[in-house]
């Protein structure tokens, strides 16, 4: 068996047994004292660039903190395990506890990516769920995707107020823990993919301004905190260590980056992917995902994908009716919208978008349809829902039967939410455990947002919603298994299992080289589109969410359609047909 260890510039190295060396990035300070408990308080050495180090003897289980003033002493920004949460001591790890028993694993293409989106404490913690990867792998599904994991405020959060990037917050399990799950994932084949959010920290325990003030750009403000100087190259190695440290000592196969577009320096993406290539063994699949409004489709040749807003805004759309918020801009002609975004990837390529007020996106009908990750659901768009309600339970159930089939089938990533697999109704709604002053913030701003995107004013109707702080809505939006055992649910189960099925055995092996062969609107709410894939065969996918029986040029053979009751030739409402022909 083996172990991984990734050393940067930031935080506590274990040299022996009973030798430690720190190393802590406080520019705004001249004189830091390292407190390990137990031992004497020792003072730092502090160099030019900011950084302060020493030398301590103690060993792995040693709990420390840097005293930055007198009446200050702050965990490290790059420690590795809270045992007592964020305000507490942070704790030196040997790297080498864990001893893998799938080193050679090397991860999956691309192309063979399926993803399930899950938030871990919901599932029980990184145990409880290592007891549900083997249901998901016999489902088809080839990758999970962890909500943020690092340290935050509470006993419960979507993970996207974290302010100790580097630990994994010890609510979920030990450290080592989450490398037996992802070494365990990894042993039946399943890739692991984590959230990361290097765009701000969260709002309770990021003392990094008392020390490291560089870090910060105060031009670069976002509606989540202070914005990060990315154009600071030590800001900009301590985020590029970060991933390092999940991808190649935690072994993570890829990395989802959340809200990219705050990242102002685009040089540091090219840097974060050349890093990896160093870092890594040349032969493993790393992927890398973007969440970015900009359309930036540069990014995407430089070797990540996105996941595409605009394909799951028009398919909510038409499923739905929804005009409040972003919606609004897709309402105009969702169908045309649709078929672009089958074609070319983005629905927005440089064209003004109300909004945000401005120039869209860029050019992307060169891009292979992979590069593009495709939901119907996910955290963001059910939790931030004022009742956190699921697409299921808001649109014509065969409609949404095929949606769910052209997410499945399209030759774009799919990406299902927890749950998804077997038609969960349970909400999922936003969460966190703040107190306080901060308790009231966040109120007061779920019930901004939905005043200004969905149009509720009524302090009633407010009043009525979930509560994001109470333990109860964290609990209510756990999914419910029981569900999955009645009739319904393994109706689900079984469309989600055939439906992969037939991604992995007609699409996936031919996705390498795949290509957009057009798409065109058949009428009021239908498309059809199709691509062209690597062994000559043509794709083509008609999909009718409108209202009227419509015709269509019969695909030579048929391998999926929702229409039991089609006649060759048409197109039903709320139906899917997916066919396969050889091309000219």
């Amino acid at each position: 068996m083996t172990a991984f260890h990734y050393t940067g510039r930031f935080g506590a190295e274990l040299l022996s047994p009973d030798r430690t060396r720190f190393s802590f990035w406080a520019p705004s300070c001249e004189t830091v004292i390292l407190e390990v408990e137990g031992l004497p308080p020792q003072v730092m050495e502090r160099h030019e660039d900011g950084f302060f180090t020493t030398e301590a003897l103690c060993g792995a289980g040693a709990r420390y903190r840097f005293r930055i003033r007198d009446d200050l002493s702050v965990p490290d920004p790059a420690s590795r395990c809270q045992p007592d949460g964020i305000h507490g001591p942070s704790e030196v790890l040997d790297p080498g506890f864990y001893q893998w028993k799938h080193p050679g694993w090397k991860g999956r293409p691309w192309e063979e990516t399926v993803i399930y989106e899950l938030h871990v404490g919901l599932e029980g913690g990184y145990e409880g769920l290592m007891g549900r990867l083997q249901e998901l792998v016999d489902l088809g599904v080839t990758a999970i995707e962890l909500m943020p994991i690092n340290s935050f405020s509470g006993n419960w959060n979507w993970g996207y107020d974290g302010v100790l990037l580097f630990a994994p917050d010890i609510s979920y399990g030990r450290p080592s823990i989450l490398k037996t799950l992802i070494d365990h994932a990894h042993g039946l084949g399943l890739m692991v993919f984590l959230d990361v959010v290097y765009n701000h920290f969260g709002p309770d325990g990021n003392y990094v301004p008392e020390y490291a003030e560089a870090l910060f750009d105060p031009d670069n403000a976002t509606v989540w905190g202070e914005g990060i100087d990315f154009h600071n190259p030590v800001a900009a190695e301590f985020f590029i260590d970060n991933a390092l440290l999940w991808l190649a000592e935690y072994r993570f196969d890829g990395l989802r980056i959340d809200a990219a577009w705050a990242i102002t320096n685009r040089n540091w993406f090219t840097q974060l992917r050349q890093q990896i290539a160093r870092y890594t063994e040349p032969e493993r699949h790393i992927h890398l995902i973007l969440e970015n409004e900009n359309n930036d489709s540069a990014l995407l040749r430089d070797g990540y994908s996105q996941w595409d807003e605009d394909w799951h805004h028009a398919v909510t759309v038409l499923l739905t009716g929804e005009d409040e918020g972003y919606f609004k801009a897709f309402t105009n002609d969702p169908t045309a919208l649709l078929r672009r975004v089958l074609a070319e990837g983005f629905a927005w390529q440089g064209e003004y978008f109300a909004p945000a007020d401005k120039m869209r996106g860029t050019p992307s009908e060169d891009l292979p349809p992979t590069k593009f990750v495709t939901f119907l659901q996910n955290h963001d768009q059910i939790g931030n829902r004022p009742r956190g309600e699921r697409m299921i339970t808001l649109c014509e159930p065969e409609a949404f039967k095929a949606a769910y089939a052209l997410l499945l089938l399209c030759p774009m990533t799919p990406m299902l939410f927890m749950g998804e697999e077997w038609g969960c109704t349970t909400p999922f709604y936003f969460f966190c455990d703040f107190d306080g002053e901060l308790e009231q913030k966040v109120r007061k701003g779920r019930n901004d947002q939905f005043r200004k995107y969905c149009g509720i004013s009524d302090p009633t109707e407010l009043e009525s919603l979930s509560d994001p702080i109470a333990r109860s809505t964290y609990d209510a939006s756990r999914p419910d298994r029981q569900e999955r055992e009645t009739p319904a649910g393994q109706e689900w189960l079984a469309r989600t299992k055939e439906l992969l099925g037939l991604r992995h055995h007609h699409i996936t092996p031919h996705l390498k080289g795949a290509r957009s062969a057009g798409a065109e609107v058949l009428g009021d709410g239908a498309v059809r589109a199709s691509w062209l894939l690597d062994n000559g065969t043509l794709l083509s996918i008609a999909l009718n969410l409108g209202t009227q029986t419509l015709p269509i040029v019969e695909p030579g053979s048929v391998i999926y359609q929702t229409g039991v009751d089609r006649t060759a030739g048409t197109l039903l409402p709320h139906n899917i047909v997916v066919g396969l022909d050889r091309a000219l």
